[in-house]
């Protein structure tokens, strides 16, 4: 099982982190397909020698599903470059706004679904240290003007690495890749979160 998933993502992706050219609306048809978690999940070895707890194989096998949980959730992103925004688009067709784009990505890669504005997908999952990141983590903000809007949740983004994330921006732009350095990004920056699927598979590879 493991094989086939390591070819399947091998061939789709090839470089997650490559520069693609996505067209400014992409057809459901071009993007790949879902692989939810669960076909991810590992499976007992046929050697029962190898199913010993603390197994090196084992540990190796969980690591790396945690690897191409991630490979797959950033290529699927940098794939929607470029489509543009368009506020409370959920989808590649007609444009994303930012929860809209963060939803799709998550429930198109890995089959997770999360809750449909970035207020709400702040407070699932585990809190997570910037200097702790991982691909894949969300990474959120507060950008709301105002008295009252200023101390609210109201972006999010995908978490890349070396500093740089994924995100729908604005109206008037599209899906693009800017760094949490930029002055705007880490004057509005709330945190992180890591969503429970994405930790409990870490969680695994940590624990053999």
């Amino acid at each position: 099982m493991q094989a086939q998933v390591s070819g399947k993502i091998s061939s789709a992706l090839m470089s997650p982190l490559a520069a693609f050219s996505a067209a400014p609306s992409l057809a459901l048809s071009t993007l790949p397909t879902q692989l939810p978690i669960a076909a991810l999940a590992p499976t007992e070895a046929a050697d029962p020698a190898a199913q010993k707890d603390g197994s090196d194989a084992v540990k190796f096998s969980d690591a790396q599903t945690s690897q191409d949980l991630r490979d797959m959730l950033i290529g699927l992103a940098m794939q929607l470059r470029h489509v543009r925004y368009v506020r409370g688009g959920r989808d590649p067709s007609t444009g994303f706004d930012c929860s809209g784009f963060v939803r799709y990505v998550f429930e198109r890669a890995l089959g997770l679904e999360l809750p449909t504005n970035s207020a709400s997908q702040y407070l699932i999952g585990h809190v997570v240290n910037r200097n702790e990141m991982k691909p894949g983590d969300l990474v959120f903000f507060r950008t709301a003007a105002g008295r009252h809007g200023g101390g609210r949740i109201s972006h999010v983004g995908i978490y890349l690495s070396d500093g740089r994330f994924i995100h729908s921006p604005r109206r008037g732009e599209s899906v693009r890749v800017d760094n949490l350095s930029d002055s705007y990004w880490s004057k509005h920056f709330a945190g992180a979160r890591r969503p429970d699927a994405m930790a409990q598979i870490d969680s695994s590879s940590h624990n053999g």
